[in-house]
């Protein structure tokens, strides 16, 4: 090391910082460097975390709700063709001719639709069957001559799953 005791402090100083950094605080440098890469690494896995637990917790309350609300619309649309068919049906007890045996044929056939809807174990088909389900029941009033329908249900199931 030179003799630096001619120079002043200020000197000193000013030599000091302009000198090259040796390998010491380039190393202390970059330890510094991936500490904080470290500690904004552990931050950001922190608050992911965070963030996914809370997204999960109000997720599953809001699928719920949603849930309820769906599930509602179609046990509701489901019990209107079962009231409708159930009319049918016990006009039919009433009286045998009341309807064409086609139409006694679609009745039949709506029945084992209704029947077959998994109402506490849903399916990924549910969609497809509910459409078969008011297709069978548009036929059925149709070939009555009857302007009957569910008022209650939106234009379209799938708008709805859209909407959400």
């Amino acid at each position: 090391m030179p003799d630096l005791t001619h120079l002043s402090f200020p000197l000193l100083l000013a030599r000091r910082t302009t000198e090259p950094a040796n390998r010491s605080s380039k190393a202390v440098s970059l330890f510094r460097t991936q500490k904080i890469e470290a500690l904004d690494e552990t931050h950001y896995q922190d608050g992911y975390k965070d963030g996914y637990d809370d997204g999960m917790v109000s997720g599953k309350e809001e699928g719920r709700q949603v849930g309820l609300k769906l599930g509602f619309q179609v046990g509701e649309e489901l019990g209107f063709y079962q009231g409708c068919l159930d009319v049918w049906m016990s006009i039919i007890r009433l009286d045998q001719g009341a309807f064409s045996a086609r139409v006694r044929k679609y009745m039949e056939q709506l029945a084992a639709l209704l029947s077959n809807y998994p109402l506490s174990d849903p399916e990924n088909n549910l969609q497809d069957m509910m459409k078969e389900i008011r297709l069978k029941f548009r036929v059925i009033t149709g070939s009555l001559g009857a302007k009957l329908g569910y008022e209650g249900r939106p234009t379209s199931s799938e708008q709805d799953l859209e909407d959400i």
